[in-house]
């Protein structure tokens, strides 16, 4: 059985499971994202940006190139648990665009119980860090998130490092349900957003989907999980 937990210092959460686990999920996943007959779709192509990155994070855990750790349970000879970390947001988003795309591919049994399970874990996480928090949250775990916008890996990486820069603690948490409200389709926050990425791209003259986010005073390696 794979578990999400918050970490400590709540900017994002640990994934955990047996080898095994971790291999089902990513099979899972792999079914929805990366397909060459899909591309010419408005979305897609953003969709994979966000969902790449959680495929590589637990590739790399099943391959034990990241978290380890033993489990035992009274008589029973130790399991051996494969986990890495993702910020809230990465989470979040990851989980609502492999959602959509999930309409356009064929699904089973077992594909709706792990993503039942992922939701169960990802609710149950915030409310282990921050119950209040996590009441104001808990939307964006299932339909909030307008995961049909052709640039939402843009917009994620923007929420991401507004709340990586409140340094993570509940009060920042707290905060978070706020910065989400730019991923919400019509809102004010999200409209502004979308009014500033054509600016940007007729003042740099390309696409909005060249666009880079600018992180480079992010300090990640030293960030406080």
């Amino acid at each position: 059985m794979f578990y999400i937990i918050p970490t400590k210092n709540g900017l994002g959460v640990e994934f955990w499971g047996t080898p095994d686990d971790l291999r089902n999920i990513y099979s899972v996943i792999g079914n929805l994202w990366n397909k060459d007959d899909y591309l010419y779709k408005q979305g897609f192509e953003s969709r994979d940006k966000v969902i790449s990155g959680f495929s590589y994070e637990l590739r790399k855990a099943f391959e034990k190139n990241r978290l380890k750790r033993e489990y035992s349970h009274f008589s029973l000879e130790p399991i051996e648990y494969m986990g890495f970390k993702i910020y809230w947001v990465h989470a979040l988003f990851t989980f609502s665009a492999l959602r959509y795309n999930m309409k356009y591919f064929e699904t089973n049994k077992f594909d709706l119980s792990i993503f039942l399970q992922i939701e169960f874990w990802l609710e149950k996480a915030m409310n282990q860090f921050d119950s209040k928090g996590a009441a104001n949250l808990k939307p964006y775990i299932s339909d909030s998130i307008y995961s049909a916008n052709e640039f939402i890996y843009l917009f994620m990486r923007r929420i991401n490092i507004e709340y990586l820069q409140m340094g993570g603690g509940k009060k920042a948490f707290r905060e978070l349900p706020l910065l989400m409200k730019k991923a919400v389709f019509r809102n004010r926050e999200y409209d502004e957003y979308s009014e500033q990425l054509k600016e940007d791209a007729d003042l740099l003259g390309c696409k909005i989907s060249e666009l880079e986010i600018n992180d480079e005073h992010m300090d990640y390696e030293n960030l406080k999980w």
